[in-house]
């Protein structure tokens, strides 16, 4: 019997980018998954967090529960939205022993989407194929939280055609970081052209990352710079052949 996975699609890629989470969908069948997508989701509840609403972040900490835990994992192309929930929930959840409960059991079985794909599926092969070089851009959440740094690197590996370029400072913030570009839009700005710089340097054809408020703002400034030639993609529709 196929073990079941809930996918949190994430809102920002539901409302922004749902080619993302539709790549991720083909990627986790392939590994012999069967994928469930919750209807009811809506945000992890990062923005309230962020913002310091806990009475909110906690509401939506609760609904997460209600609609992921029957699932044997729960996976999400996002670092910071599984950041949020992996890293942040507990001290969301600090005072409410039950949800705290409910949370222990849950934590084992969540992952973000390439650390799922090697560590859990251990994909040996991936549907895409991509011709040419691409530099990775690793976004803060992913690799702070959660570890990401690696995994989407020896997935790239599998990818027919492509050539994977590092780009210097690869682990620098792009200055997206949620309301930090909207409170601090000149330092924001300042930070994503350093980061867009870095990315054009290497000449790749494009610039692969996991998460899409990084995607957003690095697409975001590259074209306002003039470039409308470096391609911004989400690993998940890489892998999936979905560019």
């Amino acid at each position: 019997m196929k073990k079941r996975v809930g996918l949190f699609i994430t809102c920002l890629a539901d409302v922004m980018r749902p080619s993302i989470p539709m790549a991720a969908v083909e990627l986790l069948e392939a590994a012999h998954f069967e994928v469930q997508v919750p209807m009811e989701q809506t945000c992890c509840g990062q923005p309230a967090f962020n913002s310091g609403d806990r009475v909110t972040t906690l509401a939506l900490a609760e609904k997460f529960f209600d609609e992921f835990e029957a699932f044997d994992y729960i996976v999400a192309p996002s670092g910071s939205c599984m950041g949020t929930i992996k890293t942040h929930y507990p001290d969301v959840l600090k005072d409410q022993p039950d949800l705290l409960r409910r949370f222990a059991a849950l934590q084992p079985r969540l992952y973000e989407l390439t650390d799922f794909l090697c560590s859990v599926a251990q994909v040996a092969q991936v549907p895409g194929r991509f011709e040419g070089e691409v530099t990775y851009h690793d976004s803060c959440s992913g690799l702070r939280e959660l570890g990401v740094k690696q995994q989407p690197r020896q997935l790239l590996a599998l990818v027919p055609g492509l050539q994977l370029r590092e780009m210097e400072q690869c682990e620098q913030c792009c200055g997206f970081g949620g309301t930090f570009a909207a409170k601090y839009g000149n330092i924001s700005a300042a930070i994503a052209d350093d980061k867009c710089a870095n990315i054009q340097a290497t000449q790749a054809r494009a610039v692969v990352l996991g998460d899409l408020g990084c995607m957003l703002q690095i697409e975001g400034r590259l074209r306002r710079k003039g470039d409308d030639t470096t391609q911004v993609l989400h690993i998940a529709e890489v892998l999936a052949g979905k560019v």
